[in-house]
């Protein structure tokens, strides 16, 4: 059985204007980078086999940052683990969107969630093969970690996925199953970040409406 433990990035200046990112290279502002460290020293409580990443900067600097701080090598870099595309949406915020696709109207260029929870899994299987009876953080993005969420756990967490937030899953005889959604090892991340990951991306917000 391998153990994953999903990080999701600390704050950007998007993040904190409610601009939707998606796979814009948005870099941690000085609130993310504090975020980073603050989970980094809960995580040190624990021993951690190994430590993965988006390549977007803002998961890599976080893994960076709890890597140092748990004493890990360079966090490997995995594609798959990339937040979701949300098209022609990326850089507006609410109002925006509202503005240029009233609800009910196709985002064009947005990725479905089936393909952001394809590939996230298969960058989860790869790594449970690679590193058996292991425990894995990987650092993710509120977009992969909702769509693995929905997958193994559909309709059972509306609760935030607040920036520096750890949710814990384990993967049994290739099956993921949730583990806990706001893991309680990082009871003292949730005032980390007060706002949660649907209110910064409307896009998100909008699942219900029409989106391939």
């Amino acid at each position: 059985m391998t153990r994953f433990f999903i990080v999701r990035h600390g704050e950007t200046e998007w993040n904190k204007v409610r601009r939707i990112q998606g796979v814009s290279d948005i870099p941690l502002n000085d609130t993310g980078l504090q975020q980073a460290h603050a989970v980094a020293e809960i995580l040190s409580a624990h021993s951690f086999d190994a430590i993965v990443s988006s390549p977007l900067s803002r998961a890599r600097d976080t893994a960076r940052v709890i890597a140092e701080r748990l004493g890990m090598p360079e966090p490997e870099i995995f594609q798959g683990l990339i937040e979701r595309n949300y098209g022609d949406a990326e850089g507006s915020n609410g109002q925006d969107l509202d503005h240029l696709y009233p609800p009910g109207t196709e985002i064009p260029g947005r990725e479905p969630r089936e393909a952001v929870t394809a590939r996230a899994l298969a960058v989860l299987r790869e790594l449970a093969l690679r590193h058996p009876d292991s425990d894995v953080i990987a650092v993710a993005h509120g977009g992969v970690i909702r769509s693995v969420v929905e997958h193994v756990a559909p309709g059972q967490h509306n609760e935030p996925i607040t920036n520096c937030s750890v949710h814990s899953f384990r993967m049994v005889a290739g099956s993921l199953e949730l583990v806990a959604f706001d893991d309680p090892m990082e009871v003292a991340a949730h005032d980390l970040a007060a706002v949660e990951f649907e209110d910064q991306n409307p896009a998100e917000a909008r699942e219900d409406s029409p989106r391939h």
